[in-house]
């Protein structure tokens, strides 16, 4: 009985196989951030071990006992773990995250990948200020601090670049979210109007409902109230 065919068949096959293997790997590799965008899974109180092993994006080693910072290892959007709350937001690149003993207290993060112009900067503050409100948080501060809206007055008084769009929202006295939106030099588009977001986020740390009947100070540069 001669086996050489049979044995040449089962060697084609398994070459067959195997080489299709790789071509699934590299296509997968190469197609990966198409469909598996990395994500960060936060919550607050929740432990920087938990955020390291439910997030799909690399996360810098925790120091037990100490009131530290983690950062991601590469651009990741954020996904805010509430059964009530949560939000997320597009990928960012500038992300930390505040932890004291492995739980997590803070974070701080700017949504976006590099400056943007101010089209696709508002229409990231807007999206998330939607989620905010269809979610059940509440803006708070507005006499100084109005909800930043899309409006020629917005836009001229952030042209400005003397002081930022600052918006603050609560989430009852669980969390407390502060959003800046502000002008930024970008030495790589000299000759653009580019600007920053920035998000910080944590437990309640403005006491707005002891402090909003207080007498402010009025503003030289007021943002632009609500018609």
């Amino acid at each position: 009985m001669n086996l050489q065919p049979r044995l040449f068949g089962w060697r084609c096959g398994a070459y067959l196989l195997l080489l299709g293997g790789l071509t699934w790997a590299a296509l997968h590799q190469l197609t990966q951030p198409l469909w598996d965008e990395p994500e960060i899974v936060l919550e607050i109180g929740g432990t920087y071990e938990d955020l390291r092993k439910n997030s799909s994006a690399p996360f810098s080693p925790g120091i037990r006992g100490h009131i530290w910072f983690g950062i991601p290892m590469t651009d990741a959007r954020l996904r805010f773990v509430d059964p009530q709350f949560g939000f997320s937001t597009p990928a960012a690149r500038y992300f930390a995250v505040g932890f004291n003993d492995n739980v997590i207290y803070s974070l701080r993060m700017s949504p976006q990948i590099e400056p943007l112009l101010i089209d696709d900067a508002l229409k990231i503050v807007l999206d998330l200020q939607d989620q905010w409100r269809a979610k059940g948080w509440v803006a708070k501060g507005l006499r100084n601090s109005p909800v930043i809206v899309d409006t020629p007055e917005w836009r001229a008084y952030l042209r400005k670049g003397i002081l930022a769009g600052k918006t603050y929202w609560q989430a009852d006295n669980k969390y407390q979210v502060m959003l800046v939106l502000a002008r930024f030099e970008d030495y790589r588009n000299p000759t653009e109007e580019r600007y920053l977001i920035t998000l910080a986020l944590a437990k309640p740390w403005v006491p707005f409902d002891e402090i909003e009947d207080m007498y402010d100070e009025p503003s030289h540069f007021p943002a632009p109230q609500p018609k």
